[in-house]
């Protein structure tokens, strides 16, 4: 991931937030006695105060002195702070009732507005090249047993906490040459994912300036499948969403590319969005996403839909209910099933930048008339438990059907 200045599932994702907003509301804590607690295990966040209503949708080291502005379109949570944390950005963030994800210094550590911390991070895509070698080839990236160190030692100072690990487009992009002497060695990943408890990464196919991955928005699907593998799914895994220029001097995502690829990844098994908002060409800004009227309005859109969604998107997934087949093989079309409140939820996207019909059929389901396209005004019309819907390139649709007894594990 681009930083500020041009320097490079699990149901149970409300973990500790529950815990964070009380502790807000009641008064000033401190983070050190946080560390006093003798948990068994480092996964107890996982399973103790849940918030199935809260989704975390985040954006990735930007100004708290926007955190207002970022709050108005649905963000809850800031990863990463600047040269921080500092009094001033931890204050302003528990001002505008925002969450943050940061690294770990004393000052959070003991910060009257610590309660609004959600989780520790550990430095940006250690797994990339941090030197330059001989040739000035790029040399090696950060040791796993440095990024482990930094864990325990993490964990040691306050184990209430998870700690998010963000790895780089290696996660997704086999050939990706950033990675130096460790390029097309993905055994590292594993290793670095097991000091971690919130596991990320991020690759911007839109913008890409190569050409293997620019277009191919299925690169950021791919690499949480890869995440979820390598952690044998007992880890969250979150990820981040291009939403401007990036380093590309002509080129920045569409609306609808955007939200592609957000539905590609919760679909795969996300449990975090994080949107990248700064842009570095043609010129740097840092807030470009709330710069820019068209993308701003998309992403403010599709935040809502995700809010409104949470608990759904928080439940578990539903296999072997509703089988989905694309007329166009070349177009396959994911698809996750929920069901929640007598509500059968069908999530799909289009994998791929090609016009398709999807059918689909419901197993043991009774012969319903109708079914609900959320957010789009309109239905489709279903005979005998089947329903066909046109899909174009790269898009995505939610599909609500009123039937609680949705069978298959």
């Amino acid at each position: 991931m681009t930083t500020h200045r041009n320097q490079h599932s699990n149901v149970s994702v409300g973990f500790t937030v529950m815990a964070m907003l009380v502790a807000s509301i009641a008064g000033k804590v401190n983070c050190a006695i946080f560390a006093e607690t003798n948990h068994t295990a480092l996964n107890a966040w996982q399973t103790t105060h849940t918030n199935p209503a809260f989704f975390p949708i985040a954006v990735w080291l930007q100004d708290p002195g926007n955190a207002p502005a970022y709050h108005d379109i649905g963000i809850n949570t800031f990863v990463g702070l600047w040269e921080g944390p500092t009094d001033k950005q931890l204050s302003a963030l528990s001002k505008a009732g925002m969450l943050v994800v940061c690294d770990q210094n004393q000052l959070a550590l003991n910060h009257p507005a610590c309660s609004n911390i959600l989780a520790w991070m550990h430095r940006d895509e250690p797994d990339n090249a941090t030197t330059w070698g001989a040739r000035f080839g790029l040399a090696k990236p950060v040791p796993v047993e440095r990024v482990t160190a930094d864990y325990r030692r993490m964990i040691a100072n306050d184990s209430t906490r998870p700690v998010l690990l963000n790895l780089g487009q290696g996660v997704a992009w086999h050939n990706w040459y950033g990675r130096g002497t460790r390029n097309h060695h993905p055994e590292d990943y594993p290793l670095y994912l097991e000091a971690c408890d919130i596991a990320s990464f991020d690759i911007y196919p839109a913008t890409h300036l190569d050409a293997e991955v620019m277009g191919n928005l299925w690169y950021v699907p791919l690499g949480i499948e890869r995440l979820r593998h390598w952690t044998r799914d007992e880890k969250p895994v979150w990820n981040c969403i291009e939403t401007t220029h990036g380093d590309h001097p002509r080129f920045k995502p569409t609306p609808h590319e955007v939200r592609a690829e957000v539905w590609m990844s919760l679909i795969h098994g996300s449990r975090g969005i994080i949107y990248f908002a700064h842009q570095f060409k043609p010129k740097f800004v840092e807030a470009a996403l709330l710069a820019d009227k068209e993308m701003l309005a998309a992403v403010t859109k599709l935040n809502q839909q995700i809010i409104s969604l949470a608990p759904v998107l928080n439940s578990p997934t539903i296999t072997n209910a509703v089988r989905i087949q694309s007329v166009n093989t070349a177009a396959p079309i994911a698809m996750m099933v929920k069901q929640v409140g007598g509500f059968t939820y069908i999530f799909a996207v289009a994998m791929r930048p090609l016009e398709t019909e999807g059918t689909f059929t419901l197993e043991q389901f009774p012969d319903l008339e109708v079914v609900e396209v959320l957010g789009e005004n309109r239905n489709v019309f279903a005979k005998q438990g089947t329903f066909t819907d046109h899909f174009g390139p790269w898009d995505a649709h939610v599909y609500r059907v009123k039937f609680g007894s949705a069978r298959g594990i």
